[in-house]
């Protein structure tokens, strides 16, 4: 007869035979020996371990044994009790029917688990706890400690202690990065904020447990007033999630003062229809070249592609063919390209069992990548299904691409990368090589100082700024200025946010760099912008905008957010007065920018003067201060002319 937990809710593990050694000396001496079952359970936000022991082990002599521990265990907590333990032989007495030997704890209690699988025919686990409370170990008699341990993965970040590996520790810094992906990659929409009251820790970015511990007092129902972050504390927030960022909480001497931009008249912005099998065949000369390369990519900015011309266009606006090369140049290189691909592979394909328990990164990296694959984009049919073929090419491409870049290895979310670039390709070399491409310009997102997330940040708040700095003012007031809600958009630029076929169609515009460099980032702007009214009339808080971006996956517009971000290209480009800090971060800085023409689809040669550099001098991206505007005049921004620095007055 099992035991009865001791909480209730949804059993995530169970185990019976599960037993405690009083002396480990007389392993052969059943009386020595306490069985249990061990189980894990799920109920409401918490996930506990419990440890019960068996009816029939309830009043057995060998009990008396316990008294080896220095501690007794309390079935309701895992604080040792002060009372001496048994050593009369009695049984241990019981409250509410239960043994006084079980015991329970949460996993956020959880420091480290040590394990043996050694020498004596069956394994042992130790669960040492964050409050240096040691508890007994745990003898599996009939094996599955795996088990145990892959069940308790799913709310834990586990990993082996450099100092012993038959420990592991519980949220270790070197797999917080991926792990803090998977978190936030894992539910679009309001499954973030579950997982936030769930558990604060895993569900937030690396370093982001301030920001959700305000989060989390706000879910409980607190008065938000009794909350409010001292600017230096909420200065601290985004630093610590992403190593290196600078906030500038307070005025610089020196600074000159300069009033609001006006950008002029927006334009009305016009899509036209994809490009067509004819349009391209009309671009091609009898060797294979493309013709007239700018035009081509002002038509794909425009409409994007035809499905049927992905496949051969995508490999040019990636760069893996050169866009001046002729046919046969693209064959002997797509034949050059498979055999550096498939001696890749091979590298990892060839390394045995043996080996690769002696390479714990490789270990790790192939771990991830089958976490990942069979979780991605499962709902489409070309990856929906046990055994599907299209998994399998996307786990030996992440697994090929770590002997590609082994110092970055794999990460989570780059599977969400490489999924449209399979389904498109329908080929495993030219998928790995568009990859390979694409992540060339994503590299720094994944990297573990995220200088690519620090960089995109600080440039979206200052484009925002420039754009309405009321909507900047209202953000920061409610301790959002940092835009970290942003944070996904950016990482794997949308994926999660449009649908499937959407964001094959917003991808292949991006790629074309047009109209201007960072476009992506005026794309999110002009989401932001859509959304700014509701945010503001209703009130919005710090978890309420959370909350509503996170809400808004599967539901934007592309094609209307592509001509918004458009229009606000234009008029930013018209403007002759735009702050040398915007110029930088658009690539408008003594350049002549061509646009094509929103009514006619031509081309149209916008002049762009020099941005002034009277304003200050700097060559470097600037860095953004968060600070509220000034009372006096909120929409004046400060510049000064020695430090390469934006930030409101």
């Amino acid at each position: 007869m099992a035991a009865e937990s001791v909480v209730s809710g949804k059993i995530i593990y169970e185990q019976e035979g599960v037993y405690i050694h009083s002396s480990c000396g007389k392993t052969n001496d059943q009386d020595s020996l306490i069985s249990g079952i061990l189980r894990v359970l799920e109920k409401d936000s918490s996930s506990v371990v419990e440890w019960t022991q068996a009816p029939k082990e309830r009043g057995h002599r060998g009990s008396e044994h316990l008294n080896n521990y220095e501690a007794e265990w309390d079935m309701v907590n895992t604080v040792p009790s002060k009372k001496k333990p048994h050593t009369n032989g009695d049984a241990p007495s019981h409250r509410n029917g239960k043994s006084k030997w079980s015991f329970l704890f949460s996993l956020t209690d959880l420091k480290s688990i040590k394990q043996n699988r050694e020498g004596m025919g069956w394994s042992y686990l130790v669960f040492c706890l964050k409050d240096d409370v040691v508890l007994p170990a745990l003898h599996f008699h009939q094996g599955d400690s795996k088990l145990l341990i892959d069940s308790l993965e799913k709310y834990v970040v586990l990993c082996e202690s450099p100092q012993d590996k038959r420990t592991l520790l519980v949220n270790c810094q070197n797999k917080s990065l991926s792990q803090s992906f998977e978190n936030l990659l894992d539910e679009p929409a309001y499954g973030l904020i579950q997982k936030i009251k769930k558990d604060p820790y895993t569900a937030t970015m690396v370093g982001f447990s301030k920001v959700t511990n305000y989060i989390f007092d706000s879910l409980r129902g607190s008065d938000p007033s009794t909350h409010q972050r001292p600017p230096s504390e909420m200065a601290d927030f985004l630093s610590d999630a992403i190593p290196g960022l600078k906030i500038n909480q307070q005025e610089e001497p020196g600074f000159e003062v300069i009033t609001r931009i006006d950008l002029g008249e927006r334009p009305i912005v016009q899509r036209r229809e994809p490009v067509s099998l004819e349009e391209w065949t009309k671009n091609i000369d009898s060797e294979g070249r493309i013709l007239n390369v700018d035009n081509m990519k002002q038509m794909i900015f425009r409409g994007g592609l035809s499905h049927v011309l992905r496949k051969q266009a995508w490999k040019f606006l990636l760069g893996y063919f050169p866009w001046d090369s002729t046919k046969e140049e693209r064959t002997q290189l797509q034949k050059q390209k498979t055999d550096e691909y498939f001696r890749m592979k091979l590298q990892w394909k060839s390394v045995s069992e043996e080996q690769e328990k002696r390479n714990s990164r490789l270990r790790d990296y192939r771990s991830l990548i089958e976490k990942d694959v069979n979780r991605t984009d499962r709902t489409n049919k070309f990856y929906e299904g046990q055994d599907n073929p299209g998994l399998i090419l996307l786990h030996d491409i992440l697994m090929t691409y770590c002997m590609y870049d082994f110092d970055l290895g794999y990460v989570q979310g780059m599977s969400d990368l490489l999924s449209p670039l399979l389904y498109v390709m329908e080929n495993e070399v030219d998928a790995f090589w568009c990859f390979a491409s694409y992540m060339d310009q994503m590299h720094q997102n994944f990297e573990e100082q995220m200088q690519g997330m620090k960089t995109q940040l600080i440039q979206l708040s200052t484009l925002l700024r420039l754009l309405d700095s009321g909507f900047c003012s209202y953000l920061e007031s409610q301790d959002s200025g940092y835009l970290y809600f942003c944070f996904r958009w950016l990482l794997i630029r949308f994926k999660r946010e449009f649908s499937f076929l959407d964001i094959l169609r917003l991808w292949e515009v991006m790629w074309t760099e047009l109209p201007c460099k960072n476009f992506h980032l005026l794309l999110c702007c002009a989401i932001l912008e859509s959304e700014k009214q509701q945010i503001m009339e209703k009130h919005y808080g710090f978890n309420e905008i959370l909350k509503h971006i996170n809400e808004l996956s599967m539901k934007i517009d592309v094609e209307d957010v592509l001509c918004k971000a458009e229009a606000i290209s234009l008029q930013m480009v018209k403007c002759k007065e735009l702050p040398q800090a915007v110029c930088e971060i658009l690539g408008l800085q003594d350049s002549e920018v061509t646009t094509p023409d929103s009514d006619t689809g031509e081309d149209e040669n916008v002049g762009m003067t020099s941005c002034p550099t009277s304003t200050f001098q700097s060559d470097s991206l600037p860095v953004l201060a968060t600070s509220g505007a000034r009372d006096d005049d909120p929409t004046q921004i400060s510049v000064s002319p020695n430090v390469s620095r934006l930030t409101p007055a």
